[in-house]
């Protein structure tokens, strides 16, 4: 008798509940020294599984590092795809991408520090290799159509997404240094800097590609 596939629900349940919980715990242990720094067995131990558990599911470090990596992005882009950045006005899509995407990366603090360790480490080989463009697509696709319309200057849409892109992160993946320049005891990841840095963003992109 074949069995039902519902006595296996609880079994992938839980295998998909625990594949979780190591990516989560290897995304934070990746953002504090990146892949070369980054130990397995801290992961396991916050994890409660085996170093063999993590191999079971992820081949090897690399294949667990590659894995938090695509899924960063596949997060980021189905946040991105829920927000009107399709709207007919591309001032108002491209305040829209930049606020969505400024609003999940203050809800994680540890990805900026993960792509920037994968930089300096590693030169950019694992971003290579996950699906990067589908985060940039949208943004360029903004800025091609404001062109087109008139609305924004003549501004190459790539490099402008790079560098739009880049002021977004760049708060976060250089907080530790940046924080200096406030007065002490100034947190800028409280909700009220995270904010202020949102809101400049949008206005600086916006006023950076507008023809006034």
């Amino acid at each position: 008798m074949v069995p039902s596939p519902k006595k296996h629900a609880p079994a992938i349940r839980d295998a998909e509940a625990t594949k979780t919980r190591i990516l989560d715990a290897a995304e934070e242990e990746f953002a504090k020294g990146g892949l070369l720094g980054a130990r397995t067995e801290s992961i396991a131990a916050k994890t409660g599984v085996t170093k063999s558990m993590i191999f079971y599911h992820f081949g090897d470090k690399e294949g667990l590092y590659s894995a938090v990596l695509e899924r960063a992005v596949s997060q980021r882009v189905a946040s991105i795809q829920k927000t009107d950045i399709h709207n007919i006005d591309p001032e108002i899509a491209l305040k829209n991408f930049v606020e969505t995407f400024l609003r999940d990366l203050s809800g994680n603090s540890h990805l900026p520090a993960i792509f920037f360790y994968e930089g300096i480490q590693n030169k950019g080989r694992f971003y290579s290799q996950i699906a990067i463009t589908s985060l940039y697509t949208p943004i360029v696709d903004i800025l091609r159509r404001g062109t087109e319309s008139g609305k924004f200057r003549d501004v190459d849409p790539l490099h402008a997404a790079v560098n739009i892109v880049g002021m977004c992160v760049f708060y976060y993946c250089n907080i530790d240094n940046v924080k200096h320049l406030w007065p002490a005891g100034t947190n800028p990841l409280s909700e009220e800097m995270k904010e202020m840095h949102r809101r400049m963003a949008v206005e600086q992109t916006v006023a950076s590609v507008l023809i006034r």
